[in-house]
């Protein structure tokens, strides 16, 4: 008779646990070793703020492409986060200010899981003042609801001028059903220009005679925001293209559909939404 297989010891398998984590803790001031190091070179305290969007982005897509196993993809995905987002404030450190005007529970949620409790949370009624905290601030985040608030109004139009801070992400990186952190925000600051992820534009569009007939036309070109902009007696919209759509395109159709374009301005850039389905 073959000899049966040897029942796993509890004992050896807690030790290859304990191996692994000490493994993983020694990993981590390994980074904080390189980090410090990397500030000696690119004195990034003197330059603003450390975010890199496009390579967040970048590292959050290849840390989906190749988890597999029983952790769900929601932890994996919030340690990397705040693993990130610490070693970021690490180098220069900035305080995240969120629109919680809306309700804190959802956007406390986001700015959590994507920058942990080490980065002070400062909350704020509306995302015009968001805008100033950071348009004041050396290398501060805003977080801003990407979904449609009225009330909110044209928060975006101060961004139109070239000293002002920009959009430059929007998170979740991953989307998926189910999120922990789903609610759609976009992530405003002053990162460098080499760092932008712009796989998608974001523009503000200054329009005249705005109406059910333009915004349903819109609707199938671009993601987009439309406000009341009683500066122009139409709307103030802020448009979303990939990179392959032109802004000229848009501003045609608009003319097409009965509108006058009054202004645009670029407002930032971001990588393209990444959508998955959660592993079972």
């Amino acid at each position: 008779m073959p000899t049966p297989p040897k029942a796993p010891d509890l004992t050896e398998l807690r030790k290859e646990i304990d191996r692994i984590d000490e493994s993983m803790h020694r990993l981590l001031m390994e980074r904080g070793d390189i980090i410090d190091r990397l500030i000696a070179v690119k004195k990034s305290q003197d330059t603003g703020s450390a975010f890199r969007p496009a390579r967040e982005a970048e590292m959050m897509r290849r840390l989906v492409q190749r988890h597999k196993g029983i952790l769900p993809l929601d932890t994996v995905e919030s340690i990397w986060r705040v693993i990130i987002a610490t070693f970021t404030y690490v180098q220069a450190p900035f305080s995240a200010h969120a629109d919680f005007s809306a309700g804190d529970a959802l956007m406390r949620d986001s700015a959590r899981f994507h920058f942990g409790f080490t980065v002070p949370l400062v909350p704020h009624m509306g995302a015009a003042a968001v805008v100033d905290a950071v348009s004041t601030s050396k290398g501060d985040l805003g977080l801003v609801p990407a979904i449609g608030m009225a009330s909110a109004g044209p928060w975006w139009t101060a961004l139109e001028f070239d000293a002002a801070p920009k959009i430059i992400a929007r998170l979740p990186f991953v989307e998926r059903a189910d999120h922990p952190a789903a609610l759609p925000v976009f992530l405003i600051s002053r990162a460098a220009a080499d760092a932008m992820a712009t796989e998608a534009g974001v523009w503000s569009v200054r329009v005249s005679g705005w109406s059910a007939k333009a915004a349903h036309m819109l609707a199938g070109m671009a993601e987009f925001l439309a406000v009341p902009d009683r500066a122009f007696d139409g709307a103030a919209l802020l448009v979303t293209l990939p990179k392959e759509e032109s802004i000229e395109d848009i501003a045609k159709a608009l003319v097409n559909a009965g509108v006058t374009v009054r202004s645009t301005a670029l407002v930032g850039s971001h990588a393209t939404r990444y959508t998955v389905a959660e592993k079972a």
